[in-house]
């Protein structure tokens, strides 16, 4: 590797430590922005890419009967994952679409009851940006704040409803801090004042325990993506009884998933996101265990080796392999151009596209100059602990040469 340049073009020469046993660079620490395919996924995928090609809504013969049955097989999969029933899933083409089609659906059906939806400002852009359309529509929408920790007070979203609240939308798991709202309460809450509460639990299913009857969810999206499945394909958990939700199709054309989203259905996606369900089920507990112990040591080696650093976002209530920390006096951007072997995120992978501050640390408090000096380090099922001791050396080494070079940091000191 050669040199790399600091924020203020100053040359940081490279450190030439030999790889350790095990470790292959470019080493995978974003798994919130995409996770890498199971083998084993990939495996159940394979068969319906080629003999089995069946289209699932050909009722005529055993090629669509196949497919159908995988379809069905997959649906009960993914239900078991989240404590509903395999009639309650309805696929999309990803949970970007699960949640424009939860958020729209209901807006348009229950339109005639009121016209107030109630959301987060520290929630994904497929619903902030589904809520500024609804805005112009002619919804009200209501976006609460969030504490320090990252964390809605219940208090709030209690104030926020009225008789006109017909919906409200938080996110099961933060993509960029990690942080798991209080579902279960926010759930009781909704059912008390009969309201529809719809989650975005992408980053949260297969993760951490999520119970859609335990914890009062009546819609909830979901991404093959996330949990080592394919990308492309995604489902909508949609409640059946007490209450029965009702949805608008946003997609018209033959009537497919008992009429809310038509389209022929992507029958090798489907399989492989049953399968990635079907795993997290069997080994969520010790995969979320390990992630979460390689997750504290490699905080615990940055705060034994760094000053000026903190983690964003409540560390009680948070995802097992989320670590977003903030190194101050050190630009972002330049500490990622310094570990260019390691694919770690400095914001949500739908915003880093543009050097704006991350909206999601802004909304904890954090200034623009600590937001930009953050850094989301995912760890997922495949990373090993000689990983984990490459990357935090790395970033440390790196972070102590910008900081050399920081006038603010030796004011700081």
């Amino acid at each position: 590797m050669g040199n790399e340049m600091s924020n203020n073009g100053m040359v940081i020469s490279e450190s030439s430590t030999p790889l350790p046993a095990g470790v292959h660079l470019p080493i995978y620490m974003d798994n919130h922005a995409t996770t890498p395919l199971d083998p084993r996924v990939l495996e159940a995928m394979l068969p319906y890419f080629g003999a089995k090609f069946g289209n699932a809504a050909s009722r005529n013969h055993s090629f669509g009967w196949e497919a159908e049955q995988a379809v069905d097989k997959a649906r009960e999969q993914i239900a078991k994952l989240i404590g509903a029933t395999a009639k309650e899933i309805i696929f999309t083409s990803g949970a970007t679409e699960s949640d424009n089609l939860a958020l729209k659906g209901i807006a348009e059906m229950y339109r005639e009851r009121g016209n107030h939806i109630i959301t987060q400002v520290t929630e994904h852009k497929a619903i902030l940006d589904t809520c500024k359309r609804l805005a112009k529509q002619g919804f009200r929408v209501t976006y609460l704040p969030v504490k320090a920790d990252g964390l809605i007070d219940i208090e709030d979203l209690k104030q926020a409803m009225d008789d006109k609240t017909i919906l409200v939308s938080i996110m099961f798991a933060n993509n960029e801090i990690g942080v798991v709202q209080p579902i279960a309460e926010i759930g009781r809450l909704c059912h008390e004042k009969g309201v529809i509460f719809h989650t975005d639990a992408v980053q949260a299913v297969g993760k951490v325990p999520v119970d859609v009857e335990a914890m009062n969810i009546d819609v909830l999206s979901l991404s093959g993506h996330k949990i080592y499945g394919p990308k492309g394909v995604g489902a909508l958990y949609v409640r059946r009884r007490n209450p029965r939700v009702q949805i608008s199709a946003q997609i018209d054309g033959g009537g497919h998933e008992r009429g809310m989203r038509s389209g022929t259905l992507n029958v090798p996606g489907i399989v492989g996101l049953g399968k990635a369900c079907k795993l997290c089920g069997e080994e969520m507990e010790a995969e979320g265990k390990r992630e979460a112990e390689l997750r504290d040591y490699l905080k615990a080696k940055f705060e034994g080796a760094l000053d000026y650093i903190h983690v964003n976002g409540s560390m009680e209530h948070h995802l097992p392999g989320n670590l977003n920390m903030s190194f101050v006096h050190v630009e972002g951007e330049s500490l990622l151009m310094g570990i260019n072997d390691i694919a770690v995120s400095s914001g949500s992978a739908c915003t880093s596209a543009t050097l704006e501050p991350s909206y999601v640390l802004k909304a904890l408090g954090l200034g623009d100059d600590v937001a930009h000096s953050s850094i989301r380090f995912g760890l997922g099922r495949f990373n090993t602990k000689a990983e984990v001791d490459y990357v935090s050396d790395k970033v440390i080494d790196v972070v102590s040469k910008l900081r050399e070079l920081s006038p603010l940091y030796e004011m700081a000191k």
